[in-house]
């Protein structure tokens, strides 16, 4: 274990214009009909979102911004981990870990850091203040390279605790996060319940509970949209999971060597999987997505960001306990109806430590990239009742 290192954030220049280049020489695939998101990504769209990447997008305009916070690297059992840290700005600021996903990036949090970590500047109560620590998922963009195979939620989860109480300090401390950051944080819950004030997810999960055998009473009236939804998303998350967990090292190459690769396979998730009317731009602007792309691109992480989907689902969700709650830490729930999947409330209630149950009016799998109001309020409120 090595004491944390501040660091700048920074990709060779040589890097960012080879990627360019390659960009710029995209052997295009011709279409067959119709150029539509029937068939997955248009190419006319993907051709303009080059178009933007190569002549608008600036990733020294981007670092610029990401370098407005502290970031750190620290390596805990042969994992290397990065992390952004903001401090809080209040009389007793939480400690507060924010978990992403996939193809998610610690800067899907972007707007959020500043509302969580310096409420008042945000109109806020200053009371509401975290000390902000935003991770990198193993084999994810800074955290990176990834060497040891293995690194499953449960390794995550424990990486989790000792860089928040072991390294930083902390007795207890608040987790949040969605997609995998949501299995990570239900894992904290549910196995570190000593060292949780409290965990709050955007994504309905619970470690060992399989949503596909549930039976039909568990579905409240008012939650038919529920099923709905998750059988609508089927489709969109089938492909995906099945490479990953069956083929990653396959895909990783494809993906490793194309940054138009790379971008598209993400780019169709963020359309899929957010809330929009079939315009991703209605969710996430062009830097963003092109940002996304070369952060996965840039650090060669890709495709061991990919291993994650073999590690987990290859073998039963590794269980620290079997009792009920099988989350015992305070939890807490913010549905955006626009998720891939969803749990019923009376599940939630009997499996977790429920404290908090919110269903939004708007906002899909990318909560705090999507609607940064909506999740900042949603986790404000949360914790404010914990102590």
């Amino acid at each position: 274990m090595s004491e944390p290192k501040q660091i700048e954030i920074d990709i060779n220049p040589k890097v960012i214009e080879g990627m360019l280049l390659r960009l710029e020489n995209t052997k295009w695939p011709p279409i067959i009909g119709e150029d539509s998101w029937d068939y997955g990504v248009p190419k006319q769209w993907m051709q303009d979102m080059v178009n933007y990447w190569t002549t608008e997008w600036k990733w020294d305009n981007v670092a610029a911004q990401i370098n407005e916070w502290e970031h750190f690297s620290v390596t805990i059992d042969q994992v290397p981990i990065h992390y952004l840290h903001a401090p809080g700005k209040g009389p007793n600021p939480k400690p507060l870990i924010l978990t992403h996903g996939w193809p998610w990036t610690f800067w899907d949090f972007k707007d959020v850091i500043g509302p969580l970590s310096d409420p008042e500047k945000y109109g806020g109560d200053a009371k509401d203040s975290f000390d902000v620590y935003v991770p990198s998922l193993p084999g994810f963009i800074f955290s990176s390279p990834l060497t040891k195979a293995g690194v499953d939620v449960r390794e995550i989860a424990k990486l989790w605790n000792t860089l928040m109480t072991e390294i930083l300090g902390h007795t207890k401390f608040c987790a949040h996060g969605g997609d995998w950051g949501a299995l990570v944080t239900a894992h904290l819950a549910h196995e570190f319940t000593d060292s949780i004030i409290g965990a709050h997810m955007s994504l309905s999960v619970i470690p060992g509970v399989d949503r596909r055998s549930l039976p039909p009473e568990s579905w409240a009236d008012d939650e038919k949209w529920k099923i709905e939804r998750s059988r609508e998303a089927e489709d969109t998350i089938r492909s995906h999971i099945t490479t990953h967990l069956l083929d990653p090292q396959t895909l990783a190459f494809a993906l490793a060597d194309s940054p138009i690769a790379t971008a598209a396979w993400i780019w169709e998730r963020r359309k899929n999987w957010s809330d929009n009317t079939g315009d991703v731009e209605q969710s996430f602007t062009r830097e963003h997505l092109c940002t996304t792309a070369s952060l996965y691109w840039c650090t060669d992480s890709i495709g061991s960001s990919l291993r994650l989907y073999h590690e987990h689902f290859k073998k039963p969700w590794p269980l620290a306990h079997n009792r009920i709650p099988r989350l015992e830490a305070p939890t807490g729930i913010a549905v955006f109806p626009k998720d891939v999947v969803h749990l019923p409330h009376s599940i939630l209630n009997e499996y977790t430590n429920l404290k908090h149950y919110t269903v939004m009016p708007e906002g899909g799998h990318f909560a705090a990239a999507e609607k940064p109001e909506l999740a900042t309020k949603d986790i404000r409120k949360f914790f404010r009742a914990l102590s």
